[in-house]
């Protein structure tokens, strides 16, 4: 099979691309900008484009399949050559379903929680030994790609984003998969540039719920008052199994799940981890992993990378770094550390990145969301602005959209930096979370300053 890429850079692109090559497919590729990790990942299997650009003389009648990454834009010279030429153009999401449409599809979906619960149950079903294949959102420590795809594995196990499959595709990807087993983490209102209401982006939810192959599972959060309203209303002939919070307590700063008359200490921490724990468990029931193997596979489960990661530490402090970035995430995550350390103060800064989250109409939608926090910080790099658009706004704007007159707000990373460097860390968490970079600022070398 000869199969090429147009914009092989992107994160879950140039994973697929390795997989297919390590397949035994013939893999080529294009893209006008690449970056790292995919730069190493592609030139390690030999499959990394000579050059950046779009050529259209690569597309020829030969390739089987065209695969169309979300950052090519419609006008794009490989995809005209590829449409005049009448080849089969697939987005990624419908690429991984031919592939794997004659396995047992477990797709997580969710507003928040879906590459911690992905990652979850890949590291269970590793753990017992399964044969699976995968595709999830994060480099997981133990899983040499992103992507795993593979003729003779029985289980695809798929972090579902909500996201658009492609620039001529605009149908959400976890839309494609036809899940044989289906997990939402919750709803919360995200994506406002392709969603631009709220009902609009709950309605994606329902049509994944029936998108799930009749006779198949639901498993769903309990917890989350708008998802409940969603499953209560749908009349698909699935079988529906909620989850809510487990018997825990927390001692010393560690997490200990009850169950059973036995006790697993747990690496990671928070409700909102909790409950993802929850759906994890309930989908590798269902993969024939009991619940006492479970819990206890879950107990060298360390977390997904930028999920609660672990900067550094002392006696006294501690610092985290998080992808948190939509409302409900980050009053989760910030939930998360204060109930862990209730003893410590809690610096919590946040890097506004996305469009959803710089949009000036959704930022109300921040309200509260830091309150638990003892000093909060919120960052945009006015860069951001430049290079997203957008028309920059004061600080007055984000103090009063996140309804909290003490915040600080900086716009620029030198500045954020060297705040961030005369702060004192004795009994004190600092809690940096973004989807971007805050800027540059190097994390290892701040926590090497402040601990």
């Amino acid at each position: 099979m000869r199969v090429h890429f147009i914009a092989i850079g992107g994160a879950a692109m140039h994973n697929l691309a390795i997989a297919l090559h390590k397949n035994g497919f013939e893999v080529s590729g294009s893209d006008d900008v690449l970056f790292e990790p995919s730069v190493s990942r592609l030139a390690r299997h030999g499959i990394l484009p000579k050059e950046a650009g779009w050529y259209p003389e690569k597309i020829t009648k030969d390739l089987d399949a065209i695969i169309l990454g979300m950052h090519a834009r419609i006008d794009n010279p490989e995809l005209l050559k590829a449409q005049q030429l009448g080849l089969k153009v697939y987005s990624y999401p419908e690429y991984v379903y031919e592939q794997s449409k004659d396995k047992l599809r477990v797709v997580i979906g969710g507003s928040h929680g879906k590459t911690t619960v992905t990652s979850m149950i890949l590291h269970a079903l590793q753990v017992a030994g399964k044969d699976f294949d995968y595709l999830v959102g994060a480099q997981l420590e133990g899983f040499d790609t992103m992507v795993k795809l593979t003729k003779d594995a029985p289980i695809m196990v798929i972090e579902g984003d909500e996201y658009l499959a492609s620039p001529i595709d605009r149908r959400p990807k976890f839309h494609l998969y036809q899940a044989n087993i289906g997990v939402i983490s919750g709803i919360a209102w995200d994506h406002i540039n392709v969603f631009p209401t709220f009902k609009s982006y709950v309605d994606q939810f329902q049509i994944f719920i029936e998108t799930i192959q009749p006779g198949g599972t639901l498993i769903y959060s309990k917890a989350d008052e708008v998802l409940e309203n969603v499953v209560a209303a749908d009349k698909s002939n699935i079988q529906k199994q909620p989850y809510t919070l487990p018997d825990y307590i927390i001692e010393n700063g560690v997490t200990t799940i009850l169950a059973d008359g036995k006790r697993y200490e747990l690496q990671v921490f928070g409700e909102h981890n909790l409950l993802n724990l929850q759906a994890a468990r309930l989908v590798c029931e269902q993969l024939g992993i009991s619940k006492a193997d479970f819990y206890q596979y879950s107990t060298t489960f360390k977390g997904a990378a930028r999920r609660l990661e672990l900067v550094g530490k002392n006696d006294t402090a501690t610092v985290f770094k998080d992808f948190a970035h939509s409302p409900s995430k980050l009053q989760a995550t910030i939930h998360a550390v204060k109930m862990q350390f209730p003893d410590r103060k809690l610096i919590a800064c946040i890097e506004l990145h996305t469009f959803s989250s710089l949009n000036k109409d959704f930022l109300a939608e921040y309200a509260g969301t830091m309150d638990e926090a003892d000093e909060a910080i919120v960052f945009i790099d006015k860069k951001t602005f430049e290079q997203k658009q957008m028309e920059p706004y004061a600080a007055e704007v984000v103090k009063q959209a996140f309804a909290k007159n003490d915040l600080t707000f900086f716009n620029d990373p030198k500045q954020l930096a060297a705040q961030l460097e005369s702060t004192k860390l004795a009994y004190t968490n600092l809690l940096m979370m973004s989807s971007g970079n805050f800027g540059g600022i190097d994390l290892v070398d701040l926590k090497n300053k402040l601990l």
